[in-house]
């Protein structure tokens, strides 16, 4: 009773403006304390025991560990010289196989792989717990890679040479020691360094405010510092980035999440891009690509928001501003992205969150295009194959239905050859896919996708689990998950995802929508898809479960203590839910550009509103909620779940708790984690929903 008093008090200090020291469950915010971690620990096990009598749940696990293991998986391949690259994880390879083959091999049904780093190996030999984050390889040669290897999978990581042909990382190569950096090439013997370099290098966001030019053979602390950007800048970074035959040297400064300067070297100076914070600017061979967040007039023209812009980059240099237009959004599409081969660019176009693709040449001095013939009804991917060299590109398509297939497509032709088809780990013909759109609070239109059996009853009792994000301008797009299909399609549920306003979808203004203090229209959004299932008859509030994580975690935060009364279950992952104090944990510095600042009274003054923490209430009726999260995720702090379990658990809610204690912000470290956790989300939402 102490405990339930003391919590309802602090909360109600929190909602009236007090300091975060009145929060009697601040100590969990020690990620890595004693008690702290004790506590987690019993939580765990308490959960644990539960998830252990779920009669459902050991062959979750199994039927979904055969998914992650499966060996008929698509192998994910990278050209690096005249190779490709593949990193692949299995039950005999939980951390993972850096592996290659040729294209010829890799057509095979089974290639011979060629192992470069056996990370399980490596882990062992070193009594390290690394996982992998991937590869950089300096071109021309490609033969010295930087290769990222986390502890225990946060963002955080080590950066190592490795000598390529050699298979082994170079005793005396360039090593960059644990942080959040951005290490990237400038030229075989030079690298550009943004990482922490003691005190005062660091932004408020805790990313690196300084780069460097790093000379082989030098000691760190000897590089030449190249730019130091603000205290109050998310994060710096250079990069050399090679495109179609041409070579740029570039400096990037984040001033806020959704802005940034550009500076590029010219002829040994660093010259300052003259754009607004808020255009985005990349390179296809000679060519500067502008996008812009905001409408933007440049050139004589008013440019939409979303917009994508192409001028030579010499032109533009010499004070030019006659940009082309390659894409400009409608009412009904957005970019989805790019990607250039030697002699074209191919866009993604969203048209109602499906996709299809757009190839641009420049024929003449004058750039034009074609709709390239694709699928019409789900997601397509593209990505070149070797931009200095070639007009090849993978193409990648998928829907909820469909299982993934990868493709080797060709720029000026709608020919593809099938490479390799992801095996369909449950029957599709029962099922089917339907866009319907909820009428949100303002009379918006909000696009939703319904994954379900063709016979389904609309009787408002089949188990439905929705799924959301709605921010960082994200968007959500069907894919394929043979998880999903043998966890819950097979078991007789139905998935749905919910395309709110905060997310990409639309472009920028459907993010611009629900920005800081417009905020509650994603939530106005997602519990109207909530309304409007129940209304068609797909499911009723006894019914429906709820799924999200990171900005998705504070949407199920917001559900379960705003909307409390339209759902029976919420997991709730990896989430933020102190919004009095997320801008001093961890990254939440750098994403008061999607919130606001809850130091600002102006701005607290709307996110206490909704800030999940801030809101629960001794004595109301909250659905069952399941909280996981992280130890190691250095980008969303644990904390936010502990404490907001650890007060509602005070109140007699209807909550239990998991933290892994390694893998990152968005993954498991192995996939036998990975398979634990996701059977004993789907098992606790069959308990609830059935």
């Amino acid at each position: 009773m102490k405990t339930r008093l003391l919590a309802s008090a602090a909360l109600l200090l929190a909602a009236q403006g007090h300091a975060a020291a009145q929060d009697p469950y601040l100590w969990l915010e020690n990620i890595q304390g004693k008690d702290a971690l004790q506590w987690v620990h019993q939580q765990n096990a308490l959960t644990v025991k539960e998830t252990e009598g779920w009669k459902n749940f050991p062959q979750l696990k199994r039927d979904i560990l055969a998914v992650l293991d499966s060996s008929a998986r698509i192998p994910a391949i990278e050209k690096i010289g005249d190779r490709y690259y593949n990193f692949w994880r299995d039950a005999q390879h939980p951390r993972g196989l850096w592996r290659s083959a040729t294209l010829d091999e890799y057509r095979k049904a089974d290639p011979a792989w060629e192992t470069v780093l056996d990370l399980d190996k490596l882990a062992k030999d070193e009594k390290e717990n690394w996982v992998w984050q991937g590869a950089d390889c300096v071109k021309p040669k490609q033969d010295r890679c930087l290769i990222r290897l986390s502890r225990g999978g946060g963002d955080a990581a080590v950066v190592r040479e490795f000598d390529l042909p050699a298979k082994r990382f170079l005793a005396d190569g360039f090593v960059v020691p644990e942080a959040k950096s951005e290490v990237n090439w400038a030229d075989r013997d030079t690298l550009y360094v943004a990482t922490d370099f003691g005190k005062g290098s660091l932004t408020d966001s805790g990313y690196p405010r300084i780069v460097k030019e790093w000379k082989r053979g030098q000691p760190l602390a000897a590089a030449a510092t190249l730019f130091e950007g603000k205290q109050t800048d998310i994060s710096v970074n250079a990069d050399g980035i090679d495109t179609a035959g041409h070579h740029y040297d570039v400096i990037s400064q984040g001033t806020s999440f959704f802005s940034s300067d550009t500076y590029l070297k010219q002829d040994g100076k660093w010259l300052k891009l003259d754009k607004p914070g808020h255009v985005e600017a990349s390179f296809h061979g000679p060519w500067l690509l502008l996008r812009p967040r905001q409408d933007w007039k440049v050139g004589g023209h008013d440019w939409k928001a979303g917009s994508l812009l192409a001028i030579k980059a010499s032109d533009y240099l010499q004070g030019k501003r006659d940009v082309a237009a390659l894409f400009q959004p409608s009412a009904t599409t957005s970019l989805g992205g790019s990607a250039g081969t030697r002699d074209a660019l191919i866009l993604t176009v969203l048209d109602n969150v499906k996709s299809r693709l757009v190839e641009w040449k420049v024929v003449d001095g004058k750039w034009q295009s074609r709709p390239v013939a694709a699928p019409g009804y789900g997601s397509i991917s593209v990505s070149a194959v070797d931009s200095d060299d070639s007009n090849d590109y993978f193409f990648t398509f998928t829907d909820f239905l469909t299982p993934t297939s990868l493709s080797l497509a060709h720029a000026g032709s709608d020919a593809r050859e099938p490479l390799k088809q992801q095996p369909a780990f449950f029957d599709a013909k029962p099922y089917r896919i339907q866009q319907f759109f909820a009428r949100s609070d303002d009379g918006t239109r909000v696009p939703y996708f319904v994954v379900a059996r063709k016979d389904m009853k609309l009787n408002g009792k089949n188990p439905t689990l929705l799924y959301g994000y709605g921010g960082f301008e994200v968007s959500l797009t069907p894919y394929y998950s043979g998880t999903l299909g043998k966890a819950w399609l097979e078991r007789g549920g139905v998935y749905v995802l919910g395309n709110i306003r905060g997310g990409g979808e639309y472009g920028p203004a459907w993010h611009e929508a629900a920005l800081k203090h417009k905020r509650q229209k994603a939530y106005d959004d997602f519990s109207s898809i909530a309304r409007d299932l129940a209304r068609r008859g797909i499911a009723d509030a006894r019914h429906l479960g709820i799924k999200g994580g990171s900005n998705g975690g504070l949407l199920m935060g917001v559900m379960l203590t705003k909307y409390p009364q339209l759902f029976h279950a919420v997991v709730c992952q990896v989430p933020l839910l102190d919004m009095r104090r997320f801008n001093k944990l961890l990254a939440g510095a750098s994403w008061m550009d999607e919130y606001g600042n809850p130091d600002q009274p102006a701005d607290w003054a709307y996110i206490q509103r909704y800030s999940p923490y801030q809101n629960i209430r001794a004595g109301a009726k909250y659905p069952a909620t399941l909280f996981a999260t992280s130890t190691l995720d250095d980008r969303v702090h644990p904390g936010h779940a502990r404490k907001m379990y650890a007060a509602m658990k005070a109140m007699g809610a209807d909550v239990r708790y998991y933290e892994r204690t390694e893998g990152g912000h968005g993954a498991a470290a192995s996939h036998d984690e990975e398979a634990r956790i996701a059977a004993m989300e789907y098992a606790f939402l069959w308990k609830e929903l059935r």
